[in-house]
């Protein structure tokens, strides 16, 4: 009976251990590593308004089609900065009005969890169909309508879960791993998301105060091309609610105040080449929001193309030092 036993618990851990060895063999880490990534992303958010009451639907958007995001990678922490440079073809066109924009982001990844917090700076928009609200007006000739003093801030997050532990999202948006066979899983995601939108038109000041709060349901696919090349296709839609509160000048004591039922959906295509050390590759990404405000439909669409290359580096002895304090604190990194 004792040897039973004994051959039980032996063959009980040698198939874990084989087990844990699977596990650990689909996905290489790079956590000891420090990350370096520079990121150029052609982004094209648009807010579009549709009305009984409008003959042509107008088309906001910033003066700005190149973005570059530099950002470092550790352990358990990622940040990153975006902005748009002056000087590339393309952004702050003179027809176009100024715009400016930047953005600062944070993530951690806590086992199986991704959290993301954000926040957006964004300010100056042109009316890109001008041509349907002005006369004779000539593309690349004549100046866009524009407004100067509208301006976009964000403070915001994501929590997502992987539910499948042998696929690796952080490999596919993040490059802190590698992963060694195809495969795929759902990621549910929870987004918050407050917002401030400010104008100043013929001297009068209004501004819209907004929440946004959505729970999205995702499904990812790394699909192995060679060893070191992958394709990640991904697909998601989900259901959120938005609250806004908008006031201005002329009305101080009076306020708009609503709330709407709000559709997301998105989908997007990952190509990238890894090895030990660097790493580059594309992302094609659209993403959508749609709600109902009375008798007009809101749309807000986001496409974009983003280029990446980064390279790894052993961390310094005084960077581990300090994470490993840090471990010590909260074990759950």
């Amino acid at each position: 009976m004792k040897q039973s036993f004994t051959f039980i618990l032996l063959t009980f851990c040698i198939f874990t251990s084989a087990q844990n060895d699977s596990i650990n063999s689909q996905v290489i880490s790079y956590d000891d590593k420090i990350m370096l990534r520079l990121n150029i992303d052609t982004n094209t958010n648009e807010l579009v308004i549709s009305s009984r009451d409008l003959l042509v639907e107008p088309r906001l958007a910033l003066n700005n089609q190149i973005n570059t995001t530099f950002g470092i990678d550790y352990k358990f922490i990622s940040a990153s900065i975006s902005f748009a440079p002056k000087f590339i073809p393309g952004n702050n066109n003179d027809l176009k009005g100024k715009s400016s924009f930047t953005s600062y982001n944070f993530r951690f990844f806590p086992k199986n969890f991704i959290q993301t917090l954000s926040y957006k700076n964004s300010k100056g928009y042109y009316l890109k169909n001008t041509h349907d609200y002005v006369a004779d007006w000539r593309k690349n000739k004549d100046p866009y309508l524009t407004f100067p003093n509208l301006r976009f801030q964000s403070f915001g997050g994501s929590t997502s879960y992987i539910i499948n532990k042998d696929f690796s999202l952080q490999g596919i948006y993040y490059q802190k791993e590698w992963q060694t066979t195809s495969s795929g899983s759902f990621v549910p995601a929870f987004n918050y998301e407050y917002v401030i939108f400010s104008d100043i038109q013929d001297g009068t000041k209004s501004r819209e105060r907004r929440l946004d709060l959505s729970l999205d349901l995702g499904y990812h696919y790394n699909y192995l091309l060679t060893k070191n090349i992958n394709v990640a296709p991904f697909i998601y839609g989900g259901l959120g609610k938005r609250w806004s509160n908008y006031k201005n000048d002329v009305s101080l004591n009076e306020r708009d105040k609503d709330n709407y039922f709000t559709q997301n959906f998105g989908a997007g295509l990952h190509l990238g080449y890894n090895s030990e050390k660097f790493f580059f590759g594309s992302k094609f990404n659209y993403s959508g929001n749609h709600y109902k405000d009375n008798d007009s439909n809101v749309t807000e669409n986001d496409f974009y193309v983003l280029f990446f290359i980064g390279y790894r580096l052993n961390a310094p002895a005084k960077v581990k030092k300090i994470y490993d304090k840090i471990q010590d604190k909260i074990p759950a990194l």
